[in-house]
């Protein structure tokens, strides 16, 4: 039986932001990158694991 890896929503997160770069629209703040696809599908394509660096923003 696999597990499938845990999805993390970083539009939740508080290293989360928009670019103003058309191409790279996402960034994240704690991994100091931008991207096309969600930071955290990035983290997960490129390390394996999920990302490690999940802070939920207050409400």
């Amino acid at each position: 039986m696999t597990t499938s890896p845990v999805r993390i929503n970083c539009m939740q997160c508080l290293h989360y932001y928009v670019t103003w770069d058309p191409k790279f629209p996402r960034g994240c703040k704690a991994f100091k990158f931008k991207t096309s696809t969600m930071p955290s599908a990035a983290v997960l394509f490129s390390s394996g694991k999920p990302c490690m660096n999940f802070e939920a923003k207050l409400k």
